[in-house]
This record gives C-alpha cells, sequence and structure tokens, in this order.
C-alpha cells in the first residue's frame, strides 16, 4: 500500500493512494501516525473497498507525517558522500534532529531562507517506524519498520556549519520536504535493494543505490533504539549520497524558481519548486 497524508477544504486528512485516485481513510483514524499507534496496517486492507475516493487533483499533499514525534536524520552516511566531504569515516551514526513543522510535502514549494541564499538539496530514504522499538537487534530491525517515503533534507548549509552541531541548517521553516507516500514493507521487503536520485531542473545530481550507506536501516534502528525508545510514526531519514550542491565546483545552490525531484525506485517521486521566503 501506500499511504499519503493531505488536505482537502481545509481539512487535514489522509488515505491510500491508488490507480484511480485517493481511498480517505480519514474517518479510520485521525492520521497515519495514529493508526500506526491503534489498530495498525493491518486493520486497513480489508477496509480499502469501502473507502470513498477523491480525485489527487482536489488536494494538497502533506508531508507524509506530518505529526511526527521524532524525525532523526542521519549525516556522513554514504560512502561516496564521506569522500567528496574529506571527513573519515565515522565510528557510530552521526545523528542530529528535525522539527516536524519545518517540513512540507509533495508538491509544496520548498523555502530559500532570507538570511541565506546557501540553500542545498539532499534527496534521502526515509524509514517510518511501524511499532514500539527499544533495544532492537539489527537481525530483526526491519521488522519494526511500517515504510519507506522520499525526503529532501535540504540544507541552509552556512547555517548548518557555524558549530559542529547541525541543527541550525536543518530547521528553517519550509526547508525539508517529506513524500509522497509512505511504500508500506511489503512492498519493499529489502530496503538495500533500492535506488536513488536527485534531479534538479532535469539534470541529474544525485545517483546512488542504497546499499552505499555506511549504516544500514536495521543498523540505525539498532543504535537508535538502544539510546531512544522508536515509536510508530517516528521518521529516520538515513542521510544522503554524493552530488550535492555544497561540494561540487562550482558549487550549485537551490534557485527561487527550480525543480527539485528525489526519485527512488520502487517508492515513488517527491517533486518540489524553490521560493524565497
Amino acid at each position: 500500500m501506500k499511504l499519503v497524508s493531505f488536505e482537502r477544504a481545509g481539512n487535514a486528512g489522509w488515505g491510500v493512494l491508488e490507480n484511480d485516485g485517493i481511498r480517505d481513510a480519514s474517518a479510520i483514524a485521525p492520521s497515519i501516525k495514529a493508526l500506526l499507534r491503534g489498530a495498525g496496517l493491518s486493520s486497513l486492507q480489508p477496509l480499502l473497498t469501502t473507502l470513498p475516493v477523491i480525485n489527487e487533483a482536489d488536494l494538497n499533499y502533506l508531508p507524509v507525517i506530518p505529526d511526527a514525534e521524532k524525525i532523526y536524520c542521519i549525516g556522513i552516511n554514504y560512502a561516496r558522500h564521506i569522500e567528496e566531504t574529506g571527513m573519515p569515516k565515522p565510528d557510530y551514526p552521526m545523528i542530529f534532529t528535525r522539527y516536524a513543522d519545518t517540513q512540507v510535502g509533495h508538491q509544496q514549494p520548498l523555502v530559500r531562507p532570507k538570511v541565506s541564499h546557501r540553500f542545498d538539496y539532499e534527496g534521502e530514504l526515509a524509514v517510518v517506524i511501524g511499532k514500539t522499538a527499544r533495544h532492537v537487534p539489527a537481525e530483526n530491525a526491519l521488522d519494526y519498520v511500517a515504510g519507506y517515503s522520499c525526503y529532501n533534507d535540504a540544507s541552509v548549509r552556512d547555517w548548518q556549519m557555524h558549530t559542529s552541531q547541525f541543527t541550525p541548517g536543518k530547521n528553517f521553516p519550509g526547508s525539508g520536504a517529506f513524500g509522497p507516500a509512505l511504500v508500506t514493507t511489503d512492498e519493499i521487503p529489502d530496503p538495500s535493494k533500492l535506488h536513488l536520485s536527485t534531479i534538479l531542473n532535469g539534470d541529474i545530481m544525485q545517483d546512488t543505490p542504497v546499499s552505499d550507506l555506511v549504516f544500514d536501516v536495521a543498523q540505525l534502528i539498532e543504535y537508535i533504539s538502544t539510546f531512544s525508545q522508536l515509536n510508530p510514526g517516528d521518521v529516520i531519514v538515513t542521510g544522503t549520497p554524493g552530488g550535492a550542491g555544497a561540494f561540487r565546483k562550482p558549487r550549485v545552490w537551490l534557485q527561487p524558481g527550480d525543480d527539485v525531484v528525489v526519485k527512488i525506485d520502487g517508492v515513488g517521486e517527491l517533486r518540489n519548486s524553490v521560493l524565497d521566503e
């Protein structure tokens, strides 16, 4: 299944994306997170044919989990990205946080802040937790995943590098994008077989197999669940591959009017324009 969150006629909702439209499941639970924390995904399948279908043109996409309690982002986690930064391979995952209210959905504009024009794309694979995870070993970790989505963890680079803590450069309003859909694990049994691309104005800027991750999805869940309880609806954004704009010669910064697509085969295409604050 492909689950989406949306706003329609001023009301937030969610549903299941199908070929004929979106089956509105808002009456079943208030949000995707609420479903995961309540009856779970298995309760949804038998009800699908009873749900009303709405037209995609009648809604605006929201971030897949607009009300995520925790969003853990991973830095320096693709081998090629480590090479281009000149940084040493980390011994442990480099983790920072992004807040839910800094995100936009599919087809919604990313916002370049007025205090900096060093705004950079970062295509990533997002992991949505499906059940409570604490002290989970890597060999069982994928059992705790509800599904996967595309993410653009865009960075305000100068603010990111003010200190060794990345938080300021990762939490400007409208600076991250999440979507379009959560694709459930029955469609993606092995995330390492996925391939990620970031396309800027039609040009491929990042193009890497997810198997290039230094710490894979299972290892990240094991590590994070050791210091934090992961709850249904929590999100892990797994890191960006090589090819980010800050490490190109010449550097490439996002400009108003740009079109940015994060594409992951089997997961979807997250598309956003760019506008100035």
